[in-house]
């Protein structure tokens, strides 16, 4: 007869009245549980973090987590069955594992419609702002710039044609720093975009760039082109002029290149030598935490992102929230499915119309290019138990404290300018998404993630934090925090106040764990080539390539 074992040794259950639970461990096919004063074996082995059955579900029912539907019986589903679909038994077909699959999907991915009850919608009101104040030690700048949590001299490739140039000019520079007291980098900020022809996310590139260039973190910016590009320099120049951005607060320069690549970076090497002691001249001061504004994003996610880590990264931003600060959520396709969650405190019912609308929105464009946004979980999500983005997007959606309200929606790369809960627009690209939650003004960035990406972005901090304490231990070295706590017992509000605490301590100067390893990538929001029909007869009646070299303009 099989060991006994008790449901909560092996497994969580996001929310009471869940039919689902989440095994925390491998569990073998025949292994006995005792759940409340019922008792029932496993059918299959049960991979940790892939869902089992706890009660009876029925064709046609929902399968639950946090009492959201996530999938659709197909089946009779028993206790102790290991639930599920087509896409997750694909993805585990092309790994080698040393145990039999269910034969068959029991049930079918689902995403209710959200219909938003404007009669019945009632606005909700944002947590209690705390009494006392809290601080850390950061750089205030001047003309409502806000306050920094780096000090850094940043070298801005314009579009994708200069990012090479900046990373040279970055490698010759990047010992000066050490000189002074007060400024914490230099760093090359290179992308990808800018540099085809007319470019539809033009405004977005503009209003991302001009975002960088105000951030507090920005001690003084060099921005590079060649001046013949798509995207220019006088082109960010005018934006920002046109849209009121405070450029004659930040010490800047817009160059242009020309003639050789050594004298070029030559002459960016003295333009940013001119800068540094004015640069150093900005202390470290004792700031509100007021001034903190909390990207919250995740990548590489599994079954416990939205068990520890998502839930962790909220409720340090509730706790920024209370203090009057803010914190913004992004990711637009990884929401879908998690509209009732979000949308539970709204601040008022046009914040709901427009997170909806941009929900709509963002289906439109994917639908554009042939897509849906159930492409989204990736082979590696699926093979860590989120088997659909219904699934992954109510994990997503933990990054929202349920105290907290949802204050504002943003499109990709707007300014924050009160405190509060942001939605912004952004893709489910963990890159793309941060520089947009950049630009807007966050100066803290929450990473939770699963397998242990390392991402890190050039001038503001990353957190990283980790789901599990075995990925941890994997990757201590690499990651910031270890939400696995919690499944292993710390409670919540424990850890919590002690992520707090690191995030005032690295948001005062002391390094991430991804800043000691000196890496960091930068990826705006792509161009989107598709937006239309208009051309469309003009290319399928296109002459046909006839393996010829194309003629290059010069």
């Amino acid at each position: 007869m099989p060991a006994k074992v008790m449901l909560a040794e092996v497994s969580r259950i996001p929310l009471s009245g869940d039919n689902v639970a989440i095994a925390t461990r491998r569990l073998d096919a025949g292994t006995l549980i005792s759940h409340g004063a019922h008792e029932f074996t496993l059918d299959f082995t049960v991979m940790e973090g892939h869902r089992f059955a706890i009660q009876p579900i029925h064709v046609g029912e929902s399968l639950l987590s946090w009492n959201l539907p996530f999938g659709e019986a197909i089946q009779e589903i028993a206790p102790g069955a290991y639930v599920c679909n087509a896409g997750m038994l694909d993805a585990l077909s092309g790994r080698s594992i040393d145990f039999a699959l269910p034969p068959q999907p029991n049930f079918k991915d689902k995403i209710d419609t959200y219909t938003l009850n404007e009669a019945s919608f009632k606005p909700a009101a944002q947590v209690d702002r705390f009494s006392e104040e809290r601080t850390f030690m950061g750089y205030r700048r001047p003309k409502g710039r806000g306050v920094g949590t780096r000090n850094t001299i940043v070298l801005l490739g314009t579009t994708s044609r200069t990012g090479g140039f900046v990373k040279q000019l970055e490698a010759r520079l990047k010992e000066l720093p050490s000189h002074y007291a007060n400024i914490d980098d230099i760093v090359a900020v290179a992308h990808t975009e800018g540099g085809s022809q007319s470019p539809n996310n033009l405004e977005l590139l503009l209003r991302t760039l001009a975002g960088f260039v105000i951030h507090p973190n920005v001690g003084a910016v060099l921005l590079v082109d060649y001046g013949m590009e798509p995207v220019t320099n006088d082109m960010v120049h005018t934006y920002m002029q046109e849209h009121n951005y405070p450029l004659d607060a930040v010490p800047h320069h817009f160059l242009s290149l020309t003639g050789g690549f050594e004298a070029n970076l030559a002459q960016g090497e003295a333009i940013v030598r001119g800068w540094l002691d004015q640069v150093n001249s900005t202390p470290r001061t004792a700031e509100s935490v007021a001034n903190l504004k909390i990207a919250l994003q995740c990548g590489g996610s599994d079954a416990f992102s939205g068990v520890s880590g998502n839930p962790l990264a909220a409720w340090v931003a509730r706790e920024v929230i209370r203090y009057g600060g803010a914190a913004n959520l992004a990711e637009t396709d990884e929401l879908i499915g998690a509209e009732p969650y979000i949308l539970d405190k709204v601040r008022n019912v046009e914040t709901a119309r427009k997170f909806l609308a941009t929900i709509e929105r963002f289906k439109e464009r994917v639908a554009w290019h042939g897509h849906t946004a159930e492409g989204n979980p990736s082979g590696g999500n699926k093979f860590r138990g989120l088997y659909n983005i219904a699934l992954k997007s109510i994990g997503a959606g933990m990054k929202k404290n349920p105290d907290v309200r949802l204050d504002y929606v943003i499109d990709y790369g707007e300014q924050m300018q009160e405190p509060g809960y942001y939605f912004m627009d952004s893709p489910g690209n963990d890159l793309e998404s941060v520089a947009g939650q950049v630009a807007s003004g966050c100066n803290v960035i929450f990473f939770v993630t699963g397998n242990g990406s390392i991402t890190n972005f050039p001038f503001v901090p990353t957190l990283k934090f980790v789901t599990t304490s075995r990925r941890y231990r994997l990757l201590s070295r690499e990651m910031d925090v270890n939400a696995g706590a919690y499944l292993d017992g710390v409670s919540m509000d424990d850890l919590g106040a002690q992520t707090f605490e690191q995030t005032l301590n690295c948001a005062s100067g002391e390094r991430s764990v991804g800043e000691k390893a000196g890496h960091a990538q930068t990826q705006i929001w792509r161009d989107w080539r598709q937006t239309s029909t208009e051309h469309l007869d003009e290319l399928l009646h296109a002459p046909t390539p006839t393996g010829a070299p194309l003629p290059i303009n010069l």
